[in-house]
């Protein structure tokens, strides 16, 4: 008789073996199709989580590519400085379209029709980083402004041999005129919501799966060495605009992005999923994943994520420094808080949110 398949499984493959006990961090990831070295040149964009990427390859000392700053003359504030916590400054990139969108405006592929709004004192806003704290003062300021902000987003592709995606959400809002998707609903942030001019949309997995698609098409095109490292966010939705509870919103829309992930790295052999969804979820026994707010990820949750990021793609033989956050400077530490705290744009949804905090 021939022993039935679970008998020489891995520890692994059983819960109770490597989860309820005796959890691994650097074990959890599949074997990447692809391996990384201290040479690669790394880039990063997604939802608030994936801003923790940049402080921790900064702090191993491997090589993070930044291709765009704030003009002295426009430093960003403590409140929105999350604009500095990635690649060029795009901020919080929310959902696969989202992304897409931008390297097709990088491209010249796409041109919003909805391209700036109208502050109320007279100033020029960019809908797509309406938290952006210098406001321009004519349309040729702002149109040059974001000429040379899509320049950016193009060099950082250019440069970087590996990009690091983490996909947050499948609610958006986006443009009636042509699907331009804004990162935060208008008039949240900055702008006016208008009912006629501004949908809501929530995709669906074949609408993220074909995104994903047409993204890694993009992206060999400008740089044909690049890969990619995919994940979903574990942090929970804001608010929902669905109609649903919240709570029931999230797992739909985190459902989506993790089969959509799974599948999109499955058809690309320059394409890994790291499991950092899974990993907060459900690597850590006993305790919460999350601070008194049940979105904000504790730190050692973060720390033990990104150790597994590094034992799947990095493992060149080197300690690991610690605690990671001593390493990184004062300014990227303002960058990456306001990426996943309450100066985000999603977090504008919720009008109560600093109040209650």
């Amino acid at each position: 008789m021939t022993d039935h398949p679970y008998k020489k499984a891995e520890d692994r493959a059983f819960w109770s073996r490597s989860v309820a006990r005796g959890f691994d961090a650097g074990a959890v990831a599949d074997r990447p199709p692809f391996s990384l070295s201290r040479r690669d040149r790394f880039m990063s964009a997604g939802s608030c989580f994936g801003a923790n990427v940049r402080r921790y390859l900064d702090a191993w000392g491997l090589d993070y590519v930044v291709t765009e700053r704030p003009h002295p003359q426009w430093p960003e504030s403590k409140e929105n400085a999350f604009y500095e916590a990635y690649s060029a400054r795009y901020g919080n990139v929310y959902t696969a379209r989202q992304m897409l969108q931008l390297l097709q405006r990088a491209t010249g592929e796409f041109s919003p029709t909805e391209d700036h709004w109208v502050a109320r004192d007279g100033t020029f806003i960019d809908p797509y980083r309406p938290g952006l704290a210098h406001r321009a003062s004519s349309l040729h300021e702002l149109r040059a402004l974001t000429a040379q902000h899509l320049r950016a987003v193009k060099q950082a592709v250019e440069t970087a041999t590996v990009l690091v995606f983490t996909l947050g959400l499948t609610e958006a809002w986006v443009s009636a005129a042509d699907g331009a998707v804004f990162p935060a609903c208008p008039g949240t942030v900055a702008g006016e919501y208008d009912l006629e001019r501004h949908l809501f949309v929530n995709f669906s997995v074949g609408e993220v799966a074909a995104d994903l698609d047409r993204l890694i098409r993009l992206l060999r095109a400008i740089n044909p060495a690049i890969r990619v490292i995919v994940s979903v966010s574990p942090v929970p939705m804001v608010a929902t605009a669905s109609g649903r509870h919240v709570m029931v919103a999230t797992a739909y829309s985190k459902t989506v992005l993790r089969v959509a992930a799974d599948e999109f790295a499955h058809r690309h052999p320059d394409v890994a999923y790291f499991p950092g969804f899974e990993m907060v979820l459900w690597g850590h026994s006993g305790e919460s994943p999350f601070t008194g707010d049940l979105r904000t990820v504790r730190e050692p949750v973060i720390a033990a994520v990104m150790r597994g990021f590094r034992a799947a793609y990095i493992d060149d033989g080197q300690e690991v420094a610690g605690p990671e956050r001593a390493a990184e400077s004062p300014a990227l530490s303002e960058a990456v808080a306001a990426a996943i705290d309450d100066d985000c744009e999603e977090m504008m949804a919720d009008e109560l949110l600093p109040v209650d905090r």
